[in-house]
């Protein structure tokens, strides 16, 4: 590693953890600037990578430029988003998780100019480079209000938003019709790995923690739970075959992608109404967040 690159790792730190300790306030060349910090997943390691970016707001979006200062290479926060596109934004004070979307074609070049304006640099930045400059929209997904009292509720919870997410990139695919510019291929594809993430995400908690806490307590759900089980081994294999499609930046085969959307809404769709028909009763009585025992009396 050069030493340029420790010295810019160790300034991106410094000014981190200011960021943090003083609810996104910073002083430096930042000081009065919009900033955030953007938390993405190592492309290949999976491990956490956070970095200061100033940010733009532009038709009610917010967004950030991966100019790296007009160096040649995309930076390597950008090429992490379009691997695992569900990143952590911290502005201000608050931290939320969002869904990370490239702008193209002419939404791009007019989102580049908004925050061309806002901050000229961006245009010095792209008149010393050949690569065009990604525009990231950070879209923050709507997740309906619920409160949450019971694993029952908690679990419903996931369900909406797994729902409304393929749902969204099922009427998103159908729309991708033959002829229409490409500029959809990348929004579509960040839509559906986001949501391939997510399910990804959910399925896995449940085979590690959920599902063998519940078999250990409620041995009458046995045959419940290994049919879950077993759908989602099959929910699996079409979500990897998903996956597979949208390998490449563009998505080249949308009509492949919308019978596998469609196979996937079908089993997915079963399989959770059936956990939810099987599993909400005896859920609806185990708090959450779970109660702690209280300090030990003599």
């Amino acid at each position: 590693m050069s030493m340029s690159t420790n010295h810019v790792n160790q300034f991106n730190q410094s000014v981190i953890e200011e960021f943090r300790a003083n609810g996104g306030r910073v002083g430096g060349p930042f000081e009065g600037g919009d900033l955030l910090l953007l938390t993405t997943a190592g492309a290949r390691s999976g491990k956490p990578h956070t970095v200061p970016l100033g940010y733009v707001r532009a038709e009610g979006l917010l967004l950030v430029v991966a100019s790296a200062a007009g160096a040649p290479d995309h930076p390597q926060w950008y090429r992490n988003l379009l691997a695992r596109p569900v990143v952590r934004v911290e502005l201000g004070s608050e931290a939320f998780d969002v869904i990370a979307v490239p702008a193209e074609g002419a939404r791009r070049e007019r989102l580049f100019a908004a925050a061309v304006r806002q901050a000229p640099g961006y245009g010095d930045y792209q008149a010393n480079t050949d690569r065009e400059l990604p525009v990231v929209v950070l879209e923050r997904p709507e997740t309906p209000a619920r409160e949450v009292r019971s694993l029952a509720d908690k679990l419903l919870e996931a369900h909406t938003w797994l729902r409304a997410q393929l749902r969204h990139v099922r009427e998103e695919t159908h729309s991708h019709v033959a002829g229409r510019p490409t500029g959809l291929g990348l929004q579509l594809r960040q839509h559906c790995l986001a949501f391939c993430e997510g399910l990804t995400h959910h399925h896995s908690g449940e085979d590690a923690a959920i599902f063998p806490a519940l078999a250990r307590n409620h041995p009458e759900l046995a045959g419940v739970l290994e049919q879950l089980g077993e759908q989602h081994l099959v929910i699996g294999w079409i979500k990897e075959e998903l996956v597979a499609l949208l390998a490449g930046i563009e998505v080249t085969e949308p009509d492949r992608l919308r019978a596998e959307l469609d196979r996937m809404s079908a089993e997915l769709e079963a399989h959770l109404d059936y956990e939810e028909a099987e599993l909400l009763p005896t859920l609806a009585g185990i708090p959450f967040p779970p109660l702690r025992p209280g300090p030990a009396r003599d």
